[in-house]
């Protein structure tokens, strides 16, 4: 697979993550949501200062160290990328890579630079955020929050039956978390990867079988022999 082809995709994963971001930051206010699809697809901003699907890890300390974290993953995914690409890897392994590399790059733009260009998106007061305000943006480099807006609650007002372990009575919901468009990259790749694994790494699978006939072969002749 040409690294032409690789650089198309995950420019456009960004591009359209990003302006999607950019916009839902300065036309929504925290919490504003928008049905597109009936009730099971909306439009809800959301903020997180952690991993995705709104994860958090550590506070302020934790928030810059898994910034750092995903810029080290960042630049080591650059590296690998040109590595597969130069070594011929199975194209959909390289998809894979590309998507997963597009969403850590989406989310870690959003870490790095937001706080620096964006106006603070305040709860209480419901403004709409404005782009680099004269005043100054919400946070300093690397403290930046994650815009997320995707939101699929394909079943809801249900609840748990009352037997039901640990959550019985209380309310249910599928699907639950907001996300935006760089955690779906990352999940659609790594699920790719889990489910076409085989097919990616044939000759490391076709490896392992001949060294199991080789084992068994060796097991059986030492078997023959001593008898």
């Amino acid at each position: 697979m040409k690294g032409k082809y690789v650089f198309f995709l995950v420019f456009f994963i960004i591009l359209a993550d990003q302006a999607l971001k950019v916009f839902i930051k300065t036309n929504y206010f925290i919490g504003e949501e928008h049905n597109m699809i009936g009730q099971w697809f909306r439009l809800h901003f959301v903020e997180n200062e952690g991993m995705a699907w709104g994860w958090k890890f550590g506070g302020d300390t934790g928030k810059i160290l898994l910034t750092l974290f995903r810029l080290a993953a960042v630049i080591f995914g650059t590296f690998y990328l040109r590595h597969i690409i130069r070594k011929k890897n199975h194209p959909g392994f390289i998809i894979c890579a590309a998507l997963i590399y597009a969403g850590a790059l989406g989310n870690l733009i959003d870490s790095m630079f937001y706080g620096l260009i964006f106006e603070n998106s305040d709860p209480y007061m419901q403004n709409v955020a404005s782009i680099f305000p004269s005043h100054g943006g919400y946070a300093s480099f690397l403290h930046g929050k994650v815009v997320d807006m995707l939101y699929f609650p394909i079943v809801s007002n249900a609840h748990y039956p009352s037997w039901f372990p640990f959550w019985g009575g209380q309310d249910f919901e599928f699907f639950r978390p907001v996300f935006n468009l760089a955690d779906a990259s990352i999940s659609t790749g790594v699920i790719a990867l889990v489910i076409w694994q085989k097919r990616f790494f044939p000759q490391k699978e076709k490896a392992n079988e001949i060294t199991e006939e080789k084992t068994t072969a060796k097991t059986l002749d030492d078997r023959a022999q001593v008898v």
